[in-house]
């Protein structure tokens, strides 16, 4: 992790090597003359630092030469790029990943201490990578799954899917990765599935779930009841409230975010584990003087 003494900046591998020195190593032990974990961890530098494949690894690894003997176990020096090649190829997925979890839940962990609030935000977001696709082999565009902590900048586990339509079958998978102990998950309305919110309750974390029409008499039931309240400016329950406001290009947004208790009664509520709030964002725009609105609501526990 990168620490600051002195105006200047180091890193302790020491926070980073043990989550990789029980890797099994996969080259055969003929021949091996550089430590696995020195060209994981060199890798992991390499990437994070910009390079792209064992070429670019490799030339980054011999610009930092210097720096890198100090630290690693190099006694046959900077390693070539076929040895990046070999052991990027050859490496059990997910066995890497297991142990890659770790160090970034340690780096979670760390980072939440100095955070100014007691629950960790964790997204969940699928994305599909640009230019993955290839249409002579027939192979469509590669869609993943990622668990985003957004207020630390990292991505701690992420489970590929054959399409965008595959996300409700991943989404389980990629929060096993994770302990989400603390935390509140945010997915969008295509995650709003019981079974996720049930998952999810189940690791001691809280949800806040996009609803929409995929979850017909629950959205029903909740928009009719928001349309209600609005009528009474929430008067009659207790509503918690924050605004924002941003203009910009000719026209000023105002945002109300409202988040109630859900009432004794609501259709289709009694499915979801632990379901204790409602939420509505009232989107307002104002156009030179001309204003339009439009709302959106979202459950959560």
């Amino acid at each position: 992790m990168a620490k600051k003494d002195s105006g200047s900046v180091r890193l302790s591998l020491d926070e980073i090597i043990p989550y990789f020195a029980e890797l099994e190593d996969p080259r055969s032990s003929i021949n091996q003359k550089h430590p696995l974990v020195s060209v994981i961890v060199i890798s992991i530098m390499a990437v994070l630092g910009g390079c792209s494949g064992p070429t670019g690894i490799a030339e980054w690894a011999e610009l930092k030469k210097d720096f890198l003997l100090g630290l690693l176990d190099l006694p046959q020096g900077i390693p070539r790029k076929d040895v990046f090649r070999r052991v990027l190829m050859s490496l059990n997925p997910g066995a890497f990943q297991a142990c890659f979890t770790q160090w970034l839940e340690a780096l979670r962990a760390a980072a939440a201490e100095v955070l100014d609030h007691d629950q960790l935000l964790l997204a969940i977001d699928g994305k599909t990578l640009r230019r993955s696709h290839d249409r002579k082999k027939g192979l469509g565009a590669l869609h993943s799954v990622s668990i985003w902590a957004s207020e630390m900048g990292l991505s701690l586990g992420q489970v590929a899917t054959d399409e965008k339509s595959n996300e409700i079958t991943a989404i389980p998978e990629v929060l096993k990765l994770v302990d989400l102990r603390g935390a509140i998950i945010t997915i969008d309305a295509m995650g709003t599935q019981t079974a996720i919110a049930k998952q999810i309750i189940a690791a001691k974390a809280d949800y806040v779930l996009a609803l929409k029409g995929n979850q017909g008499s629950l959205y029903q039931a909740a928009t009719d009841y928001l349309e209600e309240q609005m009528q009474t400016d929430f008067a009659d329950v207790d509503a918690r409230r924050h605004t924002t406001t941003e203009t910009g290009h000719g026209r000023t947004e105002t945002r109300t975010y409202v988040q109630l208790p859900i009432p004794d009664v609501l259709a289709g509520a009694d499915r979801w584990a632990s379901l204790k709030t409602l939420g509505a964002v009232i989107s307002m725009v104002d156009r030179g003087g001309k204003e339009t609105g439009a709302d959106s609501e979202i459950v959560g526990n």
